[in-house]
């Protein structure tokens, strides 16, 4: 008897991006001219170019009952799309999917409640989407409630929710409902560390007791190796393996390492320049991921052209959806500069740095973008203390050296 959940058989999913053909210009009238033949002719048509994106390209692989699959990649690798389709929310391009069992997903905060109803309508609502009777919800009904914390707000619209308390009452549904198959993505991390155990526990226990299928998207590592057993490592769209999900993690992070170091080899004809910039721990060991409760340095090698040529170097770190978390500026007066962020205080996740050489009120001499990727893990210390930031808002919890 062929006891597979799910097959999936070179799945792929493709989107068509349309780029909106602009014209330079390089005087205000021609732009005053360029609007007005816009407003004179409403029906003119704007030049597109059209590029297809392919978001997963030959995916392949299969679950029996009671796998734990953990599904690791950088931002962008076509996780969510994945788990998107294997949902139902989203057709593939073309391959083949066979899915023998109901489906729970927990994917992103606001998907799956009615944001109008209220905390328990909500509960009766998505059981009857899975196909449960009144009777069997009722019976789940307690447990929901009492593991999702939100008794007191039981009978409040859903759209007064704090995130948290929306992820609590949703992973809570998915988890009590018994569907054969768990789908859950990052979304977990909207919640807090003990809250996150609570919820890694409960997937262990539905895996081993109840044998049911768990796949499981997440960018904290050791979360990942303790819940699955299998992993799949995808990068821009392609699965770059598929095994033993130890194997997957080490592999993971060995690419994800080789990217955490930016490199400018050639000569560069400005006053200042970035050589190297890299993030490394305490010990200056080169490093992709780190413990919440471990320093994060960033050190930046820079090559002054001119003796004595005043500037700054400005720092923004950036969150995976590439929001500013904070920024941090130091006068350039040697080559090799550490900004130093304390322990405890990003909260777990992907960054990144944007970076560069500034001359105050005057120009940027050098910058990069989005370099040197580095993540943060919960290792079940303490939790950090901040989260989101902007500019100056976080003096004393980094140093400069």
């Amino acid at each position: 008897m062929d006891d597979s959940i799910i097959k999936v058989d070179g799945l792929g999913k493709k989107y068509i991006i349309s780029h909106e053909g602009r014209e330079r210009y390089t005087s205000l009238r021609d732009v005053i001219t360029r609007k007005a033949k816009k407003i004179a002719d409403a029906n003119k048509k704007t030049q597109q170019s059209k590029e297809e994106f392919w978001a997963l390209k030959d995916i392949s692989f299969e679950l029996k009952r009671g796998d734990t699959l953990g599904i690791i990649g950088r931002n962008g690798a076509g996780k969510s799309t994945l788990l998107k389709i294997l949902s139902r929310i989203t057709e593939p391009t073309n391959g083949r999917i066979e899915i023998n069992g109901r489906i729970a997903s927990l994917l992103e905060v606001g998907t799956g409640f009615h944001p109008e109803l209220t905390g328990r309508e909500n509960i009766f609502l998505n059981g009857a989407i899975l196909g449960m009777s009144r009777a069997e919800i009722r019976k789940q009904f307690d447990e929901i409630v009492d593991f999702s914390g939100v008794e007191k707000f039981l009978d409040t619209p859903v759209k007064r929710y704090s995130s948290g308390m929306y992820v609590r009452l949703a992973f809570s549904v998915a988890a009590h409902m018994e569907p054969e198959i768990l789908v859950v993505d990052e979304v977990l991390a909207v919640g807090d560390a003990e809250f996150q155990k609570k919820c890694l526990g409960k997937m262990e226990e539905v895996s081993k007791s109840s044998g049911r299928t768990i796949l499981f998207v997440s960018h904290d590592m050791g979360a990942i190796s303790q819940l699955c057993s299998k992993g799949i490592l995808l990068r821009d769209g392609e699965m770059q393996l598929l095994g033993n999900m130890d194997d997957v993690v080490v592999e993971y992070l060995s690419m994800i390492k080789s990217s955490s170091e930016f490199v400018q080899e050639a000569e560069k004809n400005k006053p200042a320049y970035f050589k190297r910039i890299y993030v490394t721990d305490k010990d200056e060991k080169v490093r992709a991921e780190f413990k919440i409760d471990e320093p994060v340095c960033i050190e930046f090698e820079i090559e002054i052209k001119i003796p004595g040529f005043k500037c700054d170097i400005f720092v923004l770190v950036l969150d995976s959806k590439k929001r500013k978390i904070f920024a941090a500026e130091t006068p350039l007066v040697k080559k090799k500069n550490k900004l130093i962020i304390e322990p405890n205080f990003l909260v777990r996740g992907d960054y990144s740095i944007h970076t560069f050489i500034n001359v105050p009120m005057i120009e940027q001499v050098d910058f990069v973008t989005e370099c040197c990727p580095f993540s943060i893990i919960d290792n079940g210390s303490l939790m950090a203390k901040h989260s989101i930031y902007d500019y100056g808002s976080v003096l004393g919890r980094y140093v400069w050296e």
